[in-house]
């Protein structure tokens, strides 16, 4: 059904990825992306073999909104879940409006 763009891969965000993954007929496809790509591979090494959810990873800085725009644009999500940390919360947003793509916090 739909396809989000998960930004943030800490402690918060594992637990939230981890819930989607079990909804895998509502979450059919998400992409993880963070600053540290590389917890952003191990969570989704972790997760694709209990789950039907496709998972891709990406690193983007979230302060930077070109980025997240090419990434947003790259990817083209259905809705881009932030889970980063409060402070990158309106660049993600200002991504998400320049793209017209939905947005939950």
């Amino acid at each position: 059904m739909s396809k989000v763009l998960v930004i943030g891969c800490g402690g918060v965000a594992s637990v939230a990825i981890h819930k989607c993954c079990q909804v895998s007929d509502v979450f059919t496809e998400l992409c993880i992306a963070s600053r540290t790509k590389s917890k952003c591979d191990a969570l989704a090494e972790k997760l694709a073999p209990t789950t039907k959810t496709k998972i891709t990873t990406a690193q983007v800085d979230a302060d930077d909104v070109d980025q997240l725009i090419a990434l947003i644009k790259s990817y083209q999500p259905d809705l881009v879940m932030n889970i980063a940390l409060p402070y990158q919360d309106l660049t993600i947003m200002d991504a998400c409006l320049a793209c017209g793509v939905n947005y939950m916090d």
